[in-house]
């Protein structure tokens, strides 16, 4: 059943524009925006002028045989404007591509309402604010009430929602952007070039990840994110850096610090996925051609990261020096 008021349309607004998954408190949600979901703020900023032209040299490895190359390109899900990343390696690496790989290519809206509202808003049972611990309320009510909403406004979500949209939704104020983003320049320049974009998960697998966790780990990670939120210009503006400068380790500290303190988000959201998409990788090695794959930095960086699921496969992820 569909939303009957502004209030109940709120979690469609906020995920009109679900871009892409990746999280565990604030730092690992933000790898998938960096971590996550690329959301827009519920409150509307103006548009800030474009700034000079900022060169990033992000990180970018490569698998190939004799017939066969698979660019692995680690993205931030959102970037404030002006800053130049397709180009030198990266855009040779998409032109050779016939290809292009996402985590996810996003349904049509009506099919992303159902999906949200179906794993991500409950009907009945204790509030979200009921459930939060006493000595976290008053910081999740500002944190609430600080995008422009009612402190209950979130009250009908399920944790894991509820986090994901704190953490991302200020961003804009920000001057972040999904626009700037990798995936929707990369997506443009694939349909201007002819190229098919394929995804490695679909919009249902995505939010099942969250759905499934546990009540507990849920509560964990909205309470994690509320002990973060204060510090999230920071933690964006060191993630982008590291990200632009080509630092996947710096990159991968800072993302998955908070993943250490919760194994079940690590296993559901990380470390699993990560090993079905190297099967995938290993799989289409055995078919010619060059595909560019794109996906959240924090896959692509660490000890459970995409290069060293694949070689538990037998396969060699290098390094793209430039």
């Amino acid at each position: 059943m569909g939303p009957t008021n502004d209030e109940d349309a709120l979690p469609l607004k906020l995920f009109s524009r679900l871009a892409s998954l990746r999280s565990a408190p604030l730092r690992s949600t933000l790898s998938a925006i960096a971590m996550a979901f690329a959301l827009p703020a519920c409150a509307q900023v103006a548009p800030k002028p474009v700034e000079a032209a900022n060169d990033a040299d992000p990180a970018l490895w490569v698998v190939k045989d004799k017939d066969t190359t698979i660019y692995l390109f680690g993205t931030i899900h959102v970037l404030k404007p002006g800053m130049t990343w397709f180009d030198e390696a990266v855009k040779t690496a998409f032109d050779r591509s016939q290809q292009v790989v996402l985590e996810l290519v996003m349904p049509d809206p009506a099919k992303m309402q159902t999906l949200v509202m179906a794993t991500g808003v409950t009907k009945d049972g204790p509030t979200l604010t009921e459930q939060i611990p006493a000595d976290k309320r008053a910081a999740y009510a500002k944190a609430v009430t600080d995008l422009g909403l009612p402190a209950n406004a979130f009250d009908r979500f399920r944790p894991w929602l509820a986090a994901t949209n704190l953490s991302i939704a200020p961003l804009s104020k920000l001057g972040y952007d999904a626009a700037n983003g990798p995936e929707q320049v990369i997506t443009a320049a694939a349909k201007a070039a002819g190229k098919p974009v394929t995804g490695l998960e679909t919009a249902e697998q995505q939010l099942g990840y969250f759905g499934g966790l546990s009540q507990q780990a849920q509560l964990q990670f909205l309470g994690s994110t509320i002990d973060e939120l204060p510090k999230l210009e920071t933690t964006m503006a060191t993630m982008v850096d590291e990200w632009a400068k080509g630092d996947p380790e710096a990159l991968a500290r800072e993302m998955n610090e908070s993943l250490k303190d919760s194994p079940e988000v690590a296993k559901a959201l990380l470390i699993d996925r990560n090993a079905r998409w190297a099967e995938w990788v290993a799989n289409r090695m055995k078919s010619p051609g060059t595909v560019f794959v794109a996906v959240g930095a924090g896959h692509l960086a660490g000890q459970d990261s995409l290069q060293a699921q694949l070689a538990k496969l037998g396969v060699k992820a290098e390094r793209v020096q430039y």
